[in-house]
């Protein structure tokens, strides 16, 4: 993956009480507000590009250049640069995004399923068909040798050539201030991944890590999207089974 975190600072401004205030749409004033609504065409430009984003790096990883997305939104590499500054602020945009559709799915899955199992399947199920692995944020996913977090195999298009492991960041400890959405879909995340141990489901060994390392395999970028999608699906049967508790054998 491209994206460090030391860049994440210069990529948004930061409001008064944290709230990040984001330069990708409109003109922004110092402080980071925006003081004119996008024209119609320049509002058309800026869906294209974010969804041209979200496409190129789903399929090439957040290490994906600039170009690649502006050539995919058929405009020119300038208009990419007037919404987004720098590419950090456009992989920033996509990710918080993507992490704000997670927690939701995570706790949608939670509030409406009474069985700790079929709320974690659902919210895997939900997650995969969504092609959220490709997006996984660089805020849960987190490039180096040293430093919290399991170090895990991931996906080709997740890793940066000569960019080190990608390691999972599983608690809130290890993230800077502006992590806070990244923090939620931790939580959530837990609290779906407790249930079903508590209940018995859920192999004691696996952590959220493990959950969030799930969704990125199980989201292969494939060029056809019917065969994408029928292999993310039998790829997720398979990884469920190896999720769930087995009782113990019964004594010779």
């Amino acid at each position: 993956m491209h994206v460090q975190d030391t860049h994440w600072a210069s990529a948004a401004a930061i409001a008064p009480g944290g709230r990040t205030m984001s330069t990708a749409a409109g003109t922004p004033r110092a402080d980071g507000v925006r003081t004119t609504p996008l024209r119609v065409d320049a509002q058309r430009n800026l869906e294209h590009v974010l969804r041209a984003a979200r496409e190129v790096f789903g399929e090439l990883g957040y290490g994906a250049p600039m170009e690649d997305v502006a050539r995919r939104a058929r405009v020119g590499v300038g208009t990419v640069y007037r919404r987004f500054p720098s590419k950090d602020v456009l992989v920033r945009r996509i990710a918080e995004e993507e992490t704000a559709r997670l927690t939701e799915q995570a706790r949608t899955a939670l509030g409406q399923e009474d069985e700790p199992w079929s709320a974690l399947s659902r919210f895997l199920r939900t997650s995969v068909a969504s092609g959220a692995g490709r997006l996984l944020p660089p805020q849960v996913l987190r490039v180096g040798s040293d430093g919290p977090g399991e170090a895990v195999r991931v996906p080709p298009q997740r890793v940066q050539p000569g960019g080190g492991e990608l390691r999972l960041v599983s608690d809130e400890s290890s993230m800077g201030a502006d992590d806070a959405g990244a923090g939620a879909l931790l939580d959530v995340v837990g609290q779906l991944v407790e249930r079903a141990r508590s209940a018995g489901e859920l192999r004691a060994d696996v952590s959220v890590g493990d959950v969030l390392l799930v969704i990125a395999t199980a989201a292969p970028s494939l060029p056809d999207a019917a065969q994408q999608a029928a292999a993310s699906a039998r790829l997720l049967d398979i990884l469920l089974e190896g999720l769930r508790s087995r009782p113990a054998p019964a004594p010779a």
